[in-house]
């Protein structure tokens, strides 16, 4: 009966975990729509769906509609985000805890450490995309600039804006992310400008500054001087002042997101509650709507 018990407590945490993780995410807005993508051939793979179709063609009086074709492919994209963490808290502290301890632990852990770490992974992982080589690499706009007034801000937002509304970005559903401090002097000008380039935006997260690289080093959690785990800035990385992502653009899908609860009961290694949490996901941008991420960045 007790491990019942504990199994429907384990259960019980899962939704609350979950909940954790939207509400301190700044990137989980940006997640596609599950039921669009599908398991591929291997396990940290997914298949996107892309659809490609013809143009208009000239209409004839007396044949009619020129036939067209529209394609319906699955491309494959492998999972570039897979990190874990298993903890232990003793029975006794939790019973006398009535559950604090282990609940505290949990909701902490994603709160503190896998929310900051996945979103500093997207950011860098969008600001340094890139596909096929030299001249002919397509990437994200990449603007080098040092901003240190509200005017300076405002003037790099507009040309952003500018910038992707001229490649046919559509003005809906664009996302700003930008540092507080950069938001900070913006909103202080008050003035029309101001707010109307503030306006354009479907949202506006404030991004600490770290989890806004250019590029990350994650820990592998084993190896010296890394066993704390979690992220640090790249070497060589600058600090970034704001994204602008067009939802559209990202692949951005958790793929295997397992909160994994032992009770004590079947813990084999000791008499307490182990939480064990990893996520496989992915973030990605797609070859075709690059457009649709421009990135600003201080200089080197």
């Amino acid at each position: 009966m007790a491990f019942n018990n504990s199994i429907e407590l384990a259960k019980a945490y899962v939704p609350i975990l979950d909940a954790v993780y939207k509400a301190a995410s700044l990137t989980a807005k940006l997640d596609g729509n599950p039921e669009l993508v599908r398991a591929g051939a291997n396990a940290n793979e997914l298949c996107i769906p892309m659809i490609s179709m013809d143009g208009l063609a000239d209409y004839s009086r007396n044949s009619g509609y020129v036939d067209g074709d529209v394609t319906l492919e699955y491309e494959t994209h492998k999972c570039n985000f897979d990190r874990g963490r298993l903890f232990q808290t003793d029975v006794m502290d939790n019973l006398e805890s009535a559950g604090v301890a282990f609940g505290q632990l949990a909701g902490e852990f994603i709160r503190t450490k896998v929310v900051p770490e996945e979103d500093a992974f997207r950011f860098a992982s969008y600001a340094g995309w890139s596909y096929g080589e030299g001249a002919s690499a397509i990437t994200p706009t990449i603007k080098e600039e040092t901003l240190t007034t509200g005017v300076a801000v405002v003037a790099a937002l507009s040309a952003a804006v500018d910038k992707m509304t001229d490649d046919e970005v559509p003005e809906e559903d664009r996302h700003l992310f930008i540092t507080p401090t950069l938001l900070g002097l913006v909103r202080d000008l008050d003035t029309t400008k101001s707010k109307a380039v503030l306006n354009s935006f479907a949202s506006i997260s404030k991004v600490p500054q770290s989890r806004f690289y250019s590029a990350i080093e994650q820990l592998d959690g084993t190896s010296t001087g890394e066993t704390k785990g979690g992220y640090k800035k790249a070497d060589g990385a600058v600090d970034l002042n704001f994204m602008i992502i067009h939802k559209a653009a990202v692949i951005q899908y958790p793929k295997h997101i397992a909160p994994k609860v032992i009770a004590p009961e079947v813990n084999p290694k000791a008499d307490a509650y182990a939480f064990g949490y990893r996520k496989v996901s992915i973030a990605d941008i797609y070859v075709n709507k690059a457009a649709g991420v421009y990135v600003s960045k201080k200089g080197a």
